[in-house]
């Protein structure tokens, strides 16, 4: 076996739309833009009906996201080892089935009104189960699809065709659930999902840049864990991803609050808040694109945007009105964007490519396993404060622990990279698990 990662078939000084020179990375992501359409669709439906189940009970729709969102804290560690030791392809494809399922169930529960707010809740645990394993599978198949060359180009034009659909998506959501309810939703999404499924069948599995698959063995978890604890630097931007996550990206249940309690909007007025945050979102991500045919992520882009993102939060809390607290979510989606962006490629180019399975395991555990604690609590805190609340804390939260996280960093020298492709041979290294030899991104 070779001690250097396989390397992609396309030029290693990426472009802007690079990674669309591989068919199987076409075949991908033309079927992620179907998919995330229908799933921003579902989103929006999933909690508007919520909200109607309940009464616009602020407190009934953070339960429904922490039940979403818990099973990422249960099983996203584990998804992380099955991707590391089984063929990613041939799994997406099992647990796309299984959310196009929950997607056809909830659909059917609501257009026969029988729904109920407990159905809901069971099924968003479900959906939540499958979404734990389906992330951290899908984000470090990636990099098997273009190769390493290709990761930070590749996310990047994910990050904008998830954005993209985040537009269209809550868009079509808010105007469809005023004219024929939410129940055809769920259902649209089923048949969505479809179309990620046929991607994922039409690849050639040849041109996969595959690296070694781990043979099943005792420990392998916590070797993951292990290896990201002797990384302080990226232990350090996981840490920093948990606090903006669970505090600051909250919209899920914020923005639905704010439409329906303090500017007492209809769906399509809480579409369009999704909408204008995800103009922002989108501008990230184009931007991610753009940057990413110019060399590896900064250590400063991703603290000054985490920065920045958190101060842009606290002022949309104090927006008065309705369009300017909408206008004013564009850049807070530009920023937000711009940090997830650059935190994942971050993590993907700085470690080894057999740990990488594991540790996309647990970036999503720090990324999404906040939400059961955090969608909660914002719930509580729109209730007792109000529906602007948690915007101010949130965004609070988030900038302090930018700052303090730039601390650490800086004074650990930034970034560290890998010195060879996989990482069986740098653990064998005496003293690889302090971190290993410095090789900093640029700052």
């Amino acid at each position: 076996m070779s001690s250097a990662e396989p390397k992609s078939t396309v030029d290693p000084k990426p472009g802007m739309f690079s990674s669309l020179k591989v068919r199987n990375y076409r075949l991908f992501a033309t079927g992620q833009v179907v998919s995330n359409v229908g799933t921003w669709m579902q989103r929006i439906a999933q909690d508007w009906l919520v909200l109607v189940l309940s009464h616009n009970n602020p407190v009934a729709l953070g339960i429904a996201a922490a039940l979403q969102f818990l099973p990422t804290l249960l099983f996203s560690l584990w998804a992380g080892v099955l991707a590391d030791r089984l063929d990613k392809r041939k799994l997406l494809v099992a647990v796309q089935a299984g959310l196009a399922c929950c997607a056809l169930v909830l659909g059917l529960l609501d257009v026969t009104g029988v729904v109920q707010v407990w159905h809901v809740y069971v099924l968003c645990f479900v959906l939540g189960t499958f979404s734990a394993v389906e992330v951290p599978v899908r984000q470090s198949f990636v990099a098997e699809i273009v190769g390493r060359a290709q990761v930070a180009n590749a996310v990047a034009l994910n990050s904008t065709s998830f954005n993209l659909a985040r537009i269209v998506g809550p868009a079509i959501a808010g105007v469809m659930i005023t004219l024929v309810g939410t129940g055809w939703l769920f259902l649209g999404n089923a048949l969505f999902t479809v179309a990620v499924i046929a991607g994922l069948l039409l690849m050639d599995p040849a041109k996969l840049i595959l690296g070694p698959k781990v043979p099943r063995a005792k420990g392998q978890l916590l070797e993951g864990l292990r290896y990201v604890w002797g990384r302080k630097d990226i232990l350090t931007v996981m840490v920093l991803v948990f606090f903006v996550s669970t505090f600051g990206m909250t919209f899920f249940v914020t923005l639905a609050v704010v439409a329906a309690n303090v500017f007492g909007r209809n769906a399509d007025g809480y579409g369009l808040l999704s909408t204008t945050l995800a103009i922002g979102t989108l501008a990230g991500a184009l931007w991610a694109v753009r940057r990413s045919s110019r060399g590896k992520p900064r250590t400063r882009l991703l603290l000054g945007s985490a920065l920045a993102f958190g101060l842009l939060e606290v002022l949309v809390g104090f927006m008065p009105t309705y369009a300017s607290f909408a206008v004013a979510l564009i850049p807070v989606g530009l920023c937000l964007m711009t940090f997830m962006t650059t935190a994942n490629s971050t993590v993907q180019l700085s470690v080894a490519p057999e740990m990488r399975g594991r540790v996309m395991g647990l970036y999503m555990l720090v990324f999404v396993g906040g939400n059961p604690l955090g969608a909660p609590m914002v719930g509580w805190m729109a209730d007792e404060w109000g529906g602007r609340s948690p915007f101010v804390v949130g965004g609070a939260i988030a900038a302090l622990t930018a700052v303090v996280s730039g601390l650490v960093l800086f004074r650990r020298g930034g970034i560290q990279r890998p010195v060879t492709g996989w990482g069986r041979l740098l653990l064998r290294r005496p003293g690889y698990a302090r971190g290993g030899p410095k090789s900093p991104l640029a700052s």
